[in-house]
This record gives C-alpha cells, sequence and structure tokens, in this order.
C-alpha cells in the first residue's frame, strides 16, 4: 500500500505530501505505524521532507480522533449492534474494544494508566490510539488520563516506527 500511495504522488507538491500523511495517520489501524514508513518511503525516492514537521503533522493526525472515539464511538457501536446491516462490524468492533480493555485491566491492576500507554505504544496490529481510546471509553476510564496516557503511547510508538522505518530502509 505505501508504495502505490508514494508512486501516485511522487511528483505532487510537498503540501499534499504531507496531507497524504496526515490523513494516513488519522486511518483506523493503520496510523501512526504506516504513516511514518509512508513518510520514510517519501524520502527514499527523493522526496525532500522535513522530518521534525512529519512527525508533529502524524501525532496531530493520529490524536485528532482521540476524544472523538473516547466520547461517541461506545455510543455509535452500541446503537448500531443491533442494525441489520451494521450490526456484526459494530458488535465486533465493542467485542474488541471490551477484550482489549478488560486485558488491560487484568494485566495492569493499580497501572492501568501505564498499561494504556504501552498498549497504544507497542506497534503491533491491533493496538493503537483508535484501540486504546476505544478500551478506555469502555472501560470508564477518566478522559483527560486516558488521553495523556494515549498521546505518550503514540509517541513512543513514533519513536519506535522511526527506528525500525529509518534502520529498515538502511538495510534494503
Amino acid at each position: 500500500m505505501g508504495h502505490a500511495i508514494v508512486e501516485m504522488f511522487q511528483n505532487a507538491p510537498t503540501w499534499a505530501i504531507y496531507l497524504v500523511i496526515f490523513v494516513v495517520s488519522m486511518l483506523p489501524l493503520i496510523e501512526l505505524r504506516g504513516a511514518i514508513p509512508i513518510a520514510y518511503l517519501f524520502r527514499e525516492v527523493g522526496i525532500a521532507l522535513n522530518m521534525p514537521l512529519v512527525y508533529v503533522i502524524i501525532i496531530l493526525g493520529n490524536m485528532l480522533p482521540v476524544p472523538f472515539i473516547f466520547f461517541f464511538a461506545r455510543k455509535v457501536l452500541e446503537w448500531g449492534a443491533g442494525k441489520k446491516v451494521i450490526g456484526k462490524f459494530f458488535t465486533f468492533c465493542l467485542q474488541k474494544g471490551h477484550k482489549g480493555g478488560e486485558k488491560l485491566k487484568e494485566k495492569a491492576g493499580n497501572g492501568l494508566l501505564v498499561a494504556l500507554l504501552l498498549f497504544v505504544g507497542i506497534p503491533v496490529p491491533g493496538t493503537g490510539a483508535w484501540t486504546g481510546t476505544l478500551a478506555a471509553s469502555i472501560l470508564d476510564m477518566d478522559f483527560k488520563s486516558s488521553v495523556i496516557a494515549v498521546i505518550l503511547g503514540v509517541l513512543l510508538a513514533g519513536i519506535i516506527m522511526s527506528l525500525v522505518s529509518l534502520f529498515g530502509f538502511a538495510l534494503i
């Protein structure tokens, strides 16, 4: 997917490339974990990007949906779970969020916010700001504390993905 995006926008103005990176960082499941490697792919094909600016754009893009997810996703999912066409998917999302939240609670005990930070920050499939925020919402965690944990987790994931991308491209 990343190579296709780079090919489509290789001759685009720089602002359009920053916009692509911003939008990719907001997408569920892809988030920062996909946006950072795409930014490095753009650099690999010779497009000069300001990497500190790229990180700011990616973090902002990844965090932008968080308040909406926290306050509205659970309500929307609960509403849609009983609907004919979307019910199975919405139920799946609720179950995934609940399962993730319960797993966090079980493992974390009193360190729930640290567990949330690590859940968001360790870049493996099924974790990230979207899932972590949904789990925090389903567990009725405090908004402010949850957002701080998610931001720190996103920063941790950014560092990890940057190192993986940097060394991965260096090895290639």
